[in-house]
């Protein structure tokens, strides 16, 4: 699962750079960046990122079985659902879409709040085994 979570936050940043680049091709031409195009690809890129670090904090809390699947599902929902909908709602004027931000926000919101209760309901130690071997004094 959390292999799920780092190909998805990968293949997230590798879109969120083609359009960055189609931004760039835009400004070049000498026309502005359409707003909806800027806010889809901001937070494509920091959900992206994030759906990384939740692939090594899902495991290192120790999130397992259906509350891992959950978080992992919920996640990238949200991190494709977000972006998704400011670019199709108003960059391509499916404008209905727009109230299924509070879907995939919430999505988001639920990932999270399951991160927390693990947090503060598991051991310190969850995902802190130590492997026997010394770390390196460079």
């Amino acid at each position: 699962m959390t292999k799920a979570l780092k190909a998805s936050g990968f293949l997230g940043l590798a879109v969120m750079m083609a359009v960055g680049l189609h931004q760039f091709v835009i400004l070049s031409g000498g026309s502005a960046v359409p707003p909806w195009m800027i806010g889809g690809h901001a937070h494509l890129g920091v959900l992206s990122i994030l759906a990384i670090v939740m692939g090594f904090a899902v495991p290192a809390v120790g999130v397992v079985d259906r509350l891992r699947t959950a978080v992992t599902g919920l996640f990238i929902a949200g991190q494709w659902g977000i972006p998704g909908i400011v670019w199709l709602g108003e960059g391509f004027g499916l404008t209905f879409l727009m109230p299924t931000g509070f879907l995939w926000g919430g999505a988001l919101i639920a990932s999270m709040l399951i991160m927390l209760y693990k947090t503060v309901t598991g051991p310190d130690s969850a995902g802190s085994e130590r492997s026997g071997v010394a770390p390196a004094d460079d």
